[in-house]
């Protein structure tokens, strides 16, 4: 035996490896082709494929300007010239660096012990945009400040905690219908992409104007006026050349399937900004700039945590603290169950009725986690697709996400470094993760108007609002009363005036499916009747035990199909989420 075999052999029959299912190690149900160094490299493989969450929360949080008081000025209504007040919101985007992390590196640890699952759990994408350019709103200029928003998700957490004892997240998600699902993931990245092309978050590409309200941009500083609007050379900064450059080289490491391309991307832009001589440097000869190049030169330390630890203020008192508590709880739902009901389909552990093992577990970690990660200065935590990465490599098991955790506890204590990542270097990552998510659109049901055109708004309204509540809200009610029409009149008619029926999608269908209850409900309601229980009636006919394709595809890992990008609709069909998997070799 190598030396890989026997710590694999050793540690799957430790009392470690029974519990984490590991092949060999006697468990009831042990996980096909797992090893204990290979989960270790699955994780690995999906830390640094979603180690960008790390700088690019951080630097979308931070334009909310956080627990920072922004006291504007006729002349600079959101202190974008206040130098006190930048300084005060790049010390809370440097200790939310560390937030990002530590939440990260709980939640995938807890994630993994508990619901044994090699899944990456971090502030989800969308959902940060959509509690800094929504909720709070530039530099504090929404309807709800930074502190109220934070207890909006905490009790959005606890709500979800509750919801997930109770059984109802499955039910709920199966609510919304299809299209509009799969419309909000698009919808999200087109979103995103605009940000990520924005001066204040990203590349600096596109700018204001007062007569077509956004324009090419990409002018240098001094060619801007009060509102950032360019009176003359447009594509002439420097920075927003080092944007394109970077958007360049993440593409073409995607091309070559190479893991962790973004982070990759980042770090290569970031490098480039840091000597201070240059005409791209993030550390120009200001005090801001001064502040941030002190900072950086520590390069390792313990972040204090005062401006973002437990900033919660609880006022419900306003529709619009309503709104977002709303909002964040049934998009976290939608995102979450739709990532892991995909992951549990292409791992192989989902069985034929659609369902996973320890999915209530899992549902309850995410719950804990949204909770943990407000404390830290969160937006709402969720399950990342960028974990298919690390089950291509082999993960099946809770071990890959300890080891994810792990990742993130090493970058706490690197956070000077994190920290200065400029946005021309974070923003091509937003355009290339928006262009992720728009990948489900070739999903929707284009066929039939009356699933087609609710997306479709979704998917407008989300960018040229730049809401994605106001989104979600227009999909939903053109999705009410355009069906609502089609079947009152299916009834006055008595059936002779209705459309193709054939080509909707089957909307009850994918509201049925398993028992409300969760199985200790069931049990503890049977004890209190006397009757006995089987702990054991939900278990079926797993994919893997029949050897199936998904199964197959993800362990043998042949030069034609191996797959290392796996792309969620984000979205629950008959009680399956759909996956496409794209055929990728690493070029590593």
């Amino acid at each position: 035996m190598t030396w890989a075999e026997k710590i694999n052999d050793y540690v799957a029959h430790s009392r470690a490896g029974r519990y984490f299912q590991l092949e060999g190690s006697g468990a009831r149900r042990e996980r096909k082709n797992t090893r204990f160094l290979t989960e270790i490299r699955a994780g690995f493989t999906t830390f640094f494929a979603m180690a960008y969450i790390i700088s690019v929360n951080a630097a979308i949080i931070s334009d909310s300007g956080g627990t920072c008081v922004c006291e504007g000025t006729a002349d600079d209504p959101v202190c974008d010239n206040n130098s006190d007040y930048l300084i005060c919101v790049n010390e809370f985007r440097v200790q939310l660096i560390a937030g990002t992390a530590i939440t990260c590196c709980i939640a995938c640890i807890l994630f993994g012990i508990l619901a044994n699952l090699p899944i990456g759990l971090a502030p989800g994408m969308g959902l940060n945009a959509y509690f800094t350019y929504t909720v709070v709103g530039y530099h504090g200029t929404g309807n709800i400040s930074y502190r109220t928003a934070m207890g909006a998700v905490l009790i959005e957490g606890f709500i979800f905690l509750i919801l997930t004892i109770l059984g109802i997240r499955q039910w709920l998600a199966r609510l919304i219908p299809m299209s509009i699902k799969l419309g909000m993931g698009v919808g999200i990245g087109l979103f995103l992409c605009f940000v990520g092309l924005q001066n204040s978050e990203g590349i600096g590409l596109v700018g204001p104007d007062s007569a077509t309200l956004v324009t090419l941009g990409g002018c240098p500083a001094i060619m801007k006026d009060e509102t950032g609007t360019c009176l003359g050379g447009r594509m002439e900064s420097p920075t927003l050349w080092m944007g394109i450059l970077g958007l360049l080289v993440m593409s073409i490491l995607l091309l070559y399937r190479v893991r962790g391309a973004l982070l990759l991307g980042i770090i290569f832009i970031a490098i480039t900004s840091w000597p201070r001589v240059s005409e791209v440097t993030l550390f120009p000869y200001t005090p801001q700039g001064q502040n941030m190049f002190d900072y950086f030169k520590q390069v390792v330390k313990v972040q204090p945590l005062d401006r973002i630890l437990a900033q919660f203020e609880f006022d419900l008192s306003t529709g619009q603290t309503w709104v977002a508590l709303i909002t964040f709880l049934y998009v976290d739902i939608l995102d979450t169950t739709g990532t892991l009901y995909s992951m549990a389909k292409y791992g192989g552990y989902m069985d034929k009725h659609g369902d996973f093992e320890r999915s209530s577990l899992a549902f309850l970690t995410d719950a804990i986690s949204i909770i943990v990660g407000s404390c830290f200065g969160c937006s709402p935590v969720t399950a990342y697709v960028e974990s298919g990465a690390g089950i291509a490599e082999g993960g099946r098991t809770g071990i890959t996400a300890i080891t994810i955790g792990f990742g993130f506890f090493i970058s706490i204590f690197f956070s000077p470094i994190f920290a200065s990542f400029p946005p021309w270097a974070t923003g091509s990552a937003l355009v290339i993760v928006g262009s992720m998510m728009t990948s489900s659109a070739r999903n929707i049901n284009w066929e039939y108007p009356g699933d087609s055109i609710p997306a479709f708004i979704t998917i407008a309204v989300m960018p040229f609002t730049y809401s994605i509540a106001y989104g979600v809200v227009g999909g939903v009610i053109a999705y009410m009363v355009i069906n609502t029409f089609v079947w009152v009149m299916d009834k006055i008619t008595f059936g002779k005036i209705k459309p193709d029926y054939s080509l909707r999608e089957p909307y009850w269908d994918m509201i049925r499916g398993r028992p409300l209850l969760p199985i200790y409900i069931r049990y503890i309601i049977a004890k209190v009747r006397g009757k006995p229980f089987d702990w054991y009636q939900d278990e079926h006919e797993f994919s893997d035990d029949e050897g199936g394709a998904s199964s197959k595809k993800s362990n043998e890992k042949d030069d034609e199909d191996y797959p290392t990008q796996v792309v969620t609709t984000g979205a629950v069909e008959n009680n399956t989420a759909t996956l496409e998997v794209t055929n990728e070799k690493t070029a590593l």
